[in-house]
């Protein structure tokens, strides 16, 4: 009973815990730039479906948590819907127009569909600031401490003692960016310049595809070379608050790089597609983090207000991206498209949106071994 009571506490509320911060300041983004422009607001909603509790404020808006926990939104005066989508059967009268999303300008509409993935973006780098103040960045060095005996490593010829100085014509300051070029590889051959007994030396390494868990317990498929970093060559680096933010910048950037060449990998082909996870799978994963301490809860729910921001702008209708795509062809035409196009590309976002996260789900239940179970329970 009491393990069920942990499981209950690590997997699901602290699932919700994290989902409702990211989903929190994801709609605040769009919610104070909004009132900034003069739109009034008429719902903010954490969760979907009936209303769990809910405050109407004297501006009129109504906060509201909602039976379902998986999202939220901001609906605006003059929208049809939650979505955003205008209401172009209902024409608002000149005295109220001013106060109505659909009637402000295109740049106005742009800076409030931004504001929500731009919100996710700036709470990661200022949390991330926040820790290596705190607990301080981990910087390893490049230097080879242990060669796995079979490995890609071993057939390359690298050895103990090696300092890895390049990786594919990319400078390597850390192991970590090591690491995240080797991943990004999908097995690929990588040239290495590693620096031995004070000389300088070109290997090609080929990096061999192994199933591997991350610190989250989620399982990838990852280029690995099979090499351990020097366990000496580990330094905690903390930051003032000008340097920690410089410092968080570039590391969301490098997030934001390897996703978009992860996914870039993905509808190529290089890449398999089972790395794409879902509610279930981000369940597991805060699970995991819970586990392993407040610390990684903090940096997980960082991990996830960024890929949130991320996928929210890929230029997908009923996505934000979506929107200011639209946005971007009414200021080169002079003018919005028109009703049904909008229409139609807000159904066809639906359709991929609902597609991709059945998907993912498909992706979840397989991680998860969910028909294995139910293959044993029939069986």
């Amino acid at each position: 009973m009491m393990h069920l009571l942990v499981g209950f506490w690590d997997y699901v509320v602290i699932f919700l815990v994290i989902l409702t911060v990211v989903v929190f300041v994801h709609e605040m983004g769009h919610f104070l730039v909004a009132r900034w422009n003069g739109v009034r607001v008429e719902v903010f909603s954490i969760g979907f479906g009936p209303e769990l509790f809910a405050y109407t404020a004297k501006s009129g808006t109504r906060w509201k948590v909602g039976l379902l926990p998986l999202g939220g939104y901001v609906k605006m005066f003059g929208d049809a819907d939650a979505a955003s989508t205008p209401d172009f059967q209902n024409e608002l009268p000149p005295d109220l127009q001013q106060f109505a999303f659909r009637y402000k300008k295109v740049h106005q509409r742009a800076a409030i569909v931004a504001a929500g993935p731009l919100m996710n973006f700036v709470f990661g780098i200022v949390v991330l600031a926040g820790m290596f103040m705190i607990y301080g960045q981990p910087r390893t060095a490049p230097v080879i401490g242990q060669v796995q005996a079979d490995s890609a490593a071993a057939e390359a010829g690298l050895q103990v003692g090696d300092r890895v100085r390049e990786a594919n014509s990319q400078k390597v300051d850390r192991f970590q960016d090591l690491q995240r070029i080797v991943r990004m590889t999908v097995g690929e051959p990588v040239t290495l310049v590693v620096e031995r007994a004070g000389n300088s030396v070109e290997v090609v390494a080929h990096p061999r595809v192994t199933e591997v868990k991350d610190v989250f317990g989620n399982a990838h498929k990852t280029p690995v070379l099979g090499i351990v970093a020097d366990p000496d060559s580990t330094e905690i680096i903390h930051y003032d608050p000008a340097s920690a933010l410089w410092a968080a910048t570039l590391e969301t950037g490098e997030m934001v790089s390897s996703t978009l060449v992860g996914l870039g990998q993905m509808a190529t082909g290089q890449r398999e597609t089972d790395e794409l996870g879902g509610p279930l799978r981000i369940a597991k994963g805060a699970g995991q983090a819970a586990q392993l301490g407040i610390g990684s809860v903090v940096f997980y729910t960082i991990l996830l207000s960024i890929n949130l921001g991320l996928i929210n702008l890929f230029p997908v209708p009923l996505l934000d991206g979506g929107h200011l795509l639209f946005y971007g062809i009414e200021a080169l035409q002079g003018r919005p498209l028109g009703p049904r196009a909008q229409e139609y590309g807000f159904r066809i976002g639906l359709i991929l949106v609902f597609a991709l996260m059945l998907f993912a789900t498909r992706n979840d239940l397989v991680d998860l071994r969910v028909w294995e179970f139910i293959k044993g329970l029939v069986s």
